[in-house]
């Protein structure tokens, strides 16, 4: 077992399965694909620690393993489901949605970023994700991993869920910050809070400063 995959191995053992985080889909996946690939080499010894680590030249950071991984154990996915991770940076989170059987797409609008992604993906033998800097079409996806934290609520992106598909978000910033799992019933979504967790905040949905006088 080479270094990387010892790590690997610890942070599903010591990090994963102590915060709540038990399918063995999930944790397979974890498990398999190899977080070091989205990093540069520059930072790939921080792979595998408990933190977020950012994206150098980017807007973007690779988010801490405990909420990237509860998240998409959150959303329950099935093989074969449409699966997109917005924001996500250079795409760990939609190659271990892919790795799970999903049909994974890294919608990344930070141009930066996407440029790591490609490269990224290949070194992890994760081709089968499919990479887009445009929107997709709306009602493309099962379900949606935002890669980042939303200060303001992620509205934008539900049209392009399927009638029936999940999105799951970090909301707030710092301590405030929960996770919310959304639903969507017709042309109706609904949301409610799973758990806490904080993750760097997405540019993109930052609030607006406020007017002091």
């Amino acid at each position: 077992m080479d270094s990387f995959a010892a790590l690997r191995r610890m942070m599903v053992d010591c990090q994963l399965r102590t915060y709540d985080i038990t399918d063995r889909a999930v944790l397979a996946a974890a498990d398999t694909v190899p977080r070091e690939a989205f990093l540069p080499d520059t930072l790939s010894h921080l792979a595998y620690l408990d933190q977020s680590v950012p994206l150098p030249g980017t807007g973007r950071a690779l988010m801490t393993p405990m909420v990237v991984i509860r998240m998409i154990q959150t959303l329950a996915l099935q093989p074969g489901e449409a699966a997109l991770e917005y924001g996500g940076g250079t795409g760990y989170g939609a190659a271990v949605m892919a790795s799970m059987g999903a049909l994974a797409t890294l919608w990344e609008p930070d141009a930066d970023a996407a440029a790591l992604a490609g490269p990224a993906l290949k070194r992890a033998d994760a081709g089968a994700v499919a990479l887009a800097v445009k929107r997709p079409a709306d009602h493309s996806f099962d379900v949606i991993l935002v890669g980042g934290a939303c200060e303001t609520g992620p509205d934008e992106l539900f049209p392009l869920l399927r009638d029936g598909g999940r999105l799951i978000a970090v909301e707030g910033f710092g301590r405030a910050a929960r996770v919310r799992l959304y639903q969507k019933t017709g042309k109706i979504v609904s949301g409610r809070p799973v758990f806490d967790a904080a993750a760097p905040v997405l540019a993109e949905f930052r609030k607006a400063p406020a007017f002091v006088f």
